[in-house]
């Protein structure tokens, strides 16, 4: 009996020791399989890891030089935008007080024609009285010469009387000149008397005359003419096309740079 229960053991033994030999291996095999690819694995996505690592501290650097830069740019543009803004009110406060003082006196002056006078005669008439300041609140009154001159327009027979411009004309529509008053009569005299031989010499002077007739009045010169008036309007406008200029540019700027940074968004 203990002879049957050895030899059954025996082979039981024997094919329990043939088959632990035999899964032994198989066992292991998986084993070193998983070990492995997740070194691999590991390895794999520490690199990964390094790369996206890099890739934002590139793109961190990138957004940041960006934004030091539109940082700086912004303050810039802000002034440009401010000074063109400046420059165009300013221009367009000075077309007002031009409108209203040059424009507005050029609009209303009658004496638009410009022709050739002829100048008739040229004498002293009688003494005007004036007024000169001597200190606060102090009025003196001294004297000059009224100085009249007739010409003739154009050759034409039309015979008026000439005046310096139109202020003379409206301070005194009798005298040709109305010197700046002073203490020294003997001053003023002599000055009258110098324009009027100076006009005596020259028999043709031009003058500015009224097309329409209702002012008999001739002007030797116009306080403010054509040249008069296109230098005065040309600071203005230039500074009113300066300041368009700078607040276009500043805008065309900002436009590229959004462009440039759509088109480098869409690159990446």
């Amino acid at each position: 009996m203990a002879h049957q229960l050895g030899s059954f053991q025996q082979p039981f033994h024997s094919a329990s020791s043939d088959t632990g030999g035999r899964a032994s291996p198989s066992l292991s095999s998986p084993g070193k399989m998983f070990f492995v690819a997740g070194a691999r694995n590991t390895a794999g996505s520490g690199r990964g890891n390094e790369r996206r690592t890099i890739y934002q501290k590139f793109r961190e650097v990138d957004i940041l030089d960006k934004k030091k830069t539109v940082t700086a740019l912004k303050p810039g543009e802000d002034r440009a935008i401010l000074l063109g803004l400046g420059m165009i009110l300013s221009s367009v406060m000075m077309y007002f007080v031009l409108g209203i003082t040059i424009l507005r006196s050029y609009a209303d002056s009658v004496w638009t024609e410009e022709g050739v006078c002829i100048v008739l005669n040229s004498t002293v008439t009688a003494d005007m009285n004036c007024s000169y300041s001597c200190g606060s609140d102090c009025w003196r009154i001294s004297r000059y010469p009224c100085l009249q001159v007739y010409v003739s327009v154009n050759n034409t027979g039309r015979v008026s009387r000439l005046s310096h411009n139109e202020e003379t004309h409206d301070a005194s529509s009798e005298c040709f000149y109305m010197p700046r008053c002073q203490k020294d009569s003997t001053a003023m005299h002599a000055m009258i008397l110098n324009i009027s031989e100076r006009l005596k010499a020259n028999q043709q002077v031009p003058c500015y005359y009224d097309p329409s007739e209702q002012q008999e009045m001739t002007l030797l010169i116009r306080l403010y003419d054509h040249s008069a008036i296109f230098h005065s309007l040309l600071w203005p406008s230039c500074m009113l096309t300066g300041g368009a200029l700078i607040i276009m540019m500043v805008k065309l700027t900002q436009y590229l740079s959004r462009l440039c940074e759509e088109i480098g968004k869409l690159k990446r």
